[in-house]
């Protein structure tokens, strides 16, 4: 049995209490600012109106569909590891991975936590960054196309909100990147073994075949299937908090290319898992989709309370789950 091996530079798994307790703050101060500089663009009467007026009905829902989002976030984590003869991860340590890389705890971002983990489980660095790049691939590869045909439906349909600038470069961009890159697929080969960019290429390269592998193995469904359902759960937490706040539920197809828009760089990509950044577009990649700026800013807020806030405690004691695992 493989013995996981020491890990160089991991000094973002041992934080001490109180620099933690600098980031979780740092974290709240870039939230709010954005919050309220969201909110006077939308105007604060209206921001304050549409809080008044709330639906809290629909919030146990968000957080639900948010559950549902970890749960199928984890299964596709697990497959990521397992494909290609990779190691199965217990589910307790897929959690305690998923919890802490999108807590606001990691400077870098979630990936960094992803990418330290899996060099514990393969003997090859070079693999573990593969895999890596595959876990984000992956995010990608089930969003963006499904964003691309809602895209393309919306363009055929002459529909004016959101407008061409919103849904050309989806219904372009994605199918162009995809044929780019499965035809990059022959050069995998190649370059792999090389020095400096070319062997980044073929890491890249690499990472697209763990995709297929995924996708064209019946053993390895759980990926794909994992991944849709984080999306599903998150897309739906998002829909439940407009909802309560709206008065009514936004159309899928609007609803898909704002978050999508709104959430170009995902939560395990941003560092500090997107404090701040998530706050300010995705209320106006929002508005440009057909939602009041108000109702967009009171939903988004709720929506990261549920998503983002509210899973600090689980991720602290996923951070603990690892810091323990190193220690033994």
């Amino acid at each position: 049995m493989k013995i996981p091996r020491p890990i160089a530079g991991r000094t973002h798994l041992n934080r001490r209490p109180h620099e933690l307790a600098a980031f979780i703050a740092f974290g709240a101060a870039l939230s709010a600012a954005a919050v309220v500089g969201v909110s006077w663009a939308a105007g604060f009467g209206a921001v304050v109106d549409r809080l008044r007026h709330v639906d809290a009905n629909w919030l146990p829902l968000a957080v639900a569909a948010e559950v549902l989002a970890y749960v199928g976030y984890v299964l596709a984590y697990r497959e990521v590891a397992r494909v290609e003869d990779g190691p199965s991860l217990p589910h307790s340590r897929a959690l305690a991975l998923v919890a802490t890389g999108f807590g606001v705890f990691i400077a870098r971002g979630g990936f960094s936590v992803d990418l330290h983990a899996f060099r514990q489980e393969f003997v090859d660095d070079r693999e573990a960054r593969v895999r890596v790049l595959g876990l984000g691939a992956l995010e990608y590869a089930l969003l963006a196309p499904a964003t691309c045909i809602v895209a393309i439906l919306l363009l055929l349909d002459h529909v004016h909100q959101p407008g061409s600038g919103l849904t050309m470069p989806w219904a372009i961009a994605v199918p162009t990147g995809g044929v780019l890159a499965l035809s990059a697929l022959r050069l995998r080969d190649r370059l792999r073994g090389r020095h400096g960019w070319r062997d980044h290429v073929a890491q890249w390269l690499d990472s697209i075949h763990v995709i297929r592998q995924l996708f064209f193995k019946l053993e390895h469904a759980a990926g794909p299937i994992g991944t849709g359902i984080y999306w599903f759960g998150d897309i739906a937490c998002l829909a439940f908090c407009l909802r309560a706040f709206e008065g009514h539920f936004p159309s899928v197809a609007p609803l898909l290319i704002g978050y999508a828009t709104g959430y170009a760089l995902t939560r395990r990509t941003l560092p500090f898992a997107g404090a701040g950044a998530v706050e300010a577009l995705l209320p106006f990649a929002l508005l440009w989709t057909g939602t009041p700026l108000a109702a967009a800013v009171t939903a988004v807020l709720a929506y990261r309370i549920v998503n983002f806030w509210l899973p600090i405690v689980p991720a602290a004691f996923g951070l603990r789950s690892l810091r323990a695992g190193i220690a033994s």
